[in-house]
């Protein structure tokens, strides 16, 4: 048995359950060929269920060429291959190695169920470059802990088997093995910073440290501990400021010293999935959008997100699309699909609750998003009020006011989906569902 298989299957051990299934992602570099071959082997081994799954960016003229040796090594190995295409925005001004690390992880989620276990090659001169990139960006802890050997990752976890290896050690077992593998030419290009870091940087050190992997990934695994102790210890203060509907209290914030407030905030936005945000936006955030005058209304885009405030509370809600001038007809008992995501909108005649009295041209009924200009008097009330401020009386936060779907009449408002129905078609024929 050879010393990185050992590893491998320690690591695998440490962590497969008997239902998982592993899924390799498999570009065809020698890290990840060294992996399928250690993957069939402990599939041989353990009649493990497992795959690999290549994911072509479309970034090199050769990627067809690869994906088609991919295939062929994996059908060699009797391992399931799959081939997962994906394009890239690469004008929305983020960097095309974050581009294509988002995209590859949004498609590999797709196949790890509950207890799943998703194989990555990298190793420790990885951890090198991961651990300098983050000292580059100025990082805390959290940045310094760098690549975790194992982590939750959709249903399942991500599992680096080969985080304590070198890239020689790797090297040495593909050439004693006798497998080849391709050779991406954007690797030899150090306009990009971790090229650079591979090539121009991590072999002086290495020369000078020749036990600077051991160093790093101590230091890492130091931080990795400190940010775990630092988040249990805040634990209980954000419970206090977490609301039910995922936002954050700016009263229970403002009872926190900065250093505090800032952890808490990083913590939510970690919770939510979200990059972390460097210094100067944490104290933008809590400057111009949590402290911003009463009559305001804040925004500060982060990522692809937004920071808003609404009733004294931080949302961190995604862009979303102008669906103002968008509008549907509607007929009873049948389902209009609105836009961006929000769902299907339906007038059921089917309805527990009715509230909704049709009109004798309900041919003329439409759905639109737009409140502009609009007014409405809620059932039960008397006078009709601008739809801007009923929307304030019901809660509703001001960047969901144009994606909550409005009943029209011609030119009069009938309902409000989710919140009222006018005083004028109030009665016991439809029921508006709107369906998220």
């Amino acid at each position: 048995m050879s010393e990185l298989y050992s590893l491998f299957s320690h690591v695998i051990n440490r962590h497969r359950l008997a239902s998982s299934q592993l899924v390799l992602g498999f570009s065809g570099g020698m890290d990840s060929r060294v992996m399928l071959a250690l993957l069939a082997q402990y599939r041989d081994e353990t009649n493990c269920e497992c795959c690999a799954v290549y994911v072509h960016h479309g970034l090199s003229q050769h990627a067809d060429e690869w994906a088609k040796q991919c295939q062929r090594w994996a059908q060699h190995a009797a391992i399931p291959f799959f081939i997962e295409r994906v394009q890239l925005d690469t004008d929305s001004g983020e960097s095309v190695e974050s581009l294509a690390r988002t995209a590859r992880y949004q498609v590999l989620a797709n196949y790890i169920n509950a207890d799943d276990l998703l194989l990555t090659g990298q190793h420790s001169d990885d951890q090198i470059e991961t651990f300098l990139l983050a000292l580059k960006r100025g990082s805390g802890p959290k940045g310094l802990s760098s690549m975790a050997q194992a982590m939750s990752f959709g249903a399942g976890k991500i599992v680096r088997p080969l985080l304590a290896a070198t890239r020689v050690q790797i090297e040495s077992f593909a050439i004693t093995q006798n497998l080849d593998w391709v050779e991406d030419e954007s690797n030899q290009d150090t306009r990009f910073d971790r090229n650079f870091i591979r090539h121009h940087i991590t072999p002086v050190l290495m020369q000078r440290w020749p036990h600077i992997h051991q160093a790093v990934a101590r230091s890492a695994t130091l931080c990795a501990q400190q940010q775990v102790l630092l988040e249990e210890l805040l634990q209980e203060a954000m419970q206090e400021a977490k609301m039910p509907d995922g936002s954050l209290s700016i009263t229970a914030l403002s009872h926190r010293s900065e250093l505090a407030r800032y952890q808490l905030l990083r913590m939510w936005l970690a919770q939510l999935g979200e990059s972390m945000p460097t210094q100067e936006h944490l104290a933008m955030i809590w400057q111009q959008v949590a402290s911003a005058r009463i009559d305001a209304n804040p925004r500060l885009k982060l990522g692809q997100s937004e920071i808003r405030r609404f009733d004294q509370k931080l949302y961190c809600i995604q862009t979303y699309q102008d669906i103002s001038d968008w509008q549907a007809m509607i007929v009873p008992d049948q389902s209009v699909t609105l836009p961006d995501g929000l769902g299907n909108l339906t007038l059921s005649s089917n309805g527990a609750s009715k509230g909704i009295a049709l009109p004798d041209d309900c041919h003329q009924l439409s759905v639109t998003f737009n409140p502009e200009g609009l007014a409405a008097c809620p059932s039960g009330r008397v006078g009709s009020r601008k739809l801007k401020k009923l929307f304030q009386e019901y809660g509703v936060p001001s960047w969901l006011r144009r994606r909550t779907p409005i009943l029209m009449h011609r030119n009069q408002v009938v309902a409000i989906a989710n919140l009222f129905v006018d005083r004028d078609f109030s009665g016991q024929d439809c029921e508006l569902i709107w369906d998220k």
